[in-house]
């Protein structure tokens, strides 16, 4: 036989043992191999993630600190509940005006930013169980002489921030019922508009919960002249859909408020 026939034969029966010796080698799992895992997104393989949706401009509960990172205290709260019920948070600061059709939109999966539980918001999402109470306050500026009588005989013009319960209590309790015209209510995008407004003496009032207002108007030459006793309980809004979340925020609320962790929120952010 010709060599070079020889020599072409000896190298196809090579490559076929080699294939075959491929085919029947046991994979590295069953020979006791260590196999590293295969990479999955970070948190997705056993914790949900939420994203929660926030006021950036709602100091003490909620808002975006100088370095553009969110702080609060709902903000530390629902970290703190993520922690201990087993769950990851994205927290996303929006247009408070926007935030209740956010979240039906899909966009976001929670409020938990000092939103006020009304029958109104009550018909298009659930709330958790209450968590804290607060009243609307009323200020002026320091060189005003108009009282908390005055505010409600709609002596003045009032400012207050759009979509909050004090914009609602102006529009029902003044406007609707003809105590003061329309065009004297003024809303704005933000709460420290408003602040800025009642400095700059555009308007006469601010109407406002009251822990925020505290801080809006700090180092400013506004006060507080009264409260309005609305009695309102904070919640967190959930989708209506989401009753599995609902349970599982109301059970981490009750844990967080039974902890140390709780006192410990409320010093911090001066609550109390």
């Amino acid at each position: 036989m010709d060599k070079k026939v020889v020599s072409v034969l000896i190298t196809f029966f090579v490559l076929i043992g080699v294939c075959l010796c491929g085919c029947t080698e046991k994979p590295a799992e069953e020979k006791g191999a260590v196999v590293a895992p295969k990479a999955t997104a970070a948190g997705s393989e056993d914790k949900p993630t939420y994203i929660v949706g926030i006021d950036g401009e709602y100091p003490p509960y909620s808002f975006i600190d100088k370095n553009g990172e969110p702080q609060g205290f709902d903000v530390e709260s629902v970290k703190w509940i993520a922690d201990e019920m087993g769950f990851n948070v994205k927290i996303q600061a929006m247009a408070w005006d926007g935030i209740i059709p956010a979240l039906q939109a899909g966009k976001i999966d929670m409020v938990y930013s000092g939103m006020t539980i009304t029958d109104e918001r009550k018909e298009v999402v659930n709330f958790s169980d209450p968590y804290w109470k607060v009243n609307q306050s009323v200020a002026v500026h320091d060189d005003s002489e108009f009282t908390m009588d005055d505010f409600k005989a709609g002596a003045g013009k009032v400012g207050a921030q759009r979509g909050t319960t004090g914009a609602f209590w102006a529009e029902e309790n003044l406007v609707n019922k003809s105590v003061m015209s329309a065009d004297m209510l003024v809303t704005y995008d933000n709460f420290p508009l408003v602040a800025t407004d009642l400095q700059n003496k555009r308007i006469d009032f601010a109407i406002y919960d009251r822990p925020p207002m505290l801080d809006a108007i700090a180092g400013k030459p506004l006060h507080i002249i009264g409260e309005i006793d609305t009695g309102e309980d904070y919640g967190i809004a959930i989708r209506k859909t989401d009753t599995e979340l609902l349970e599982t925020m109301n059970e981490g609320l009750a844990r967080l408020m039974a902890s140390p962790k709780w006192d410990e929120l409320k010093k911090k952010y001066e609550m109390e």
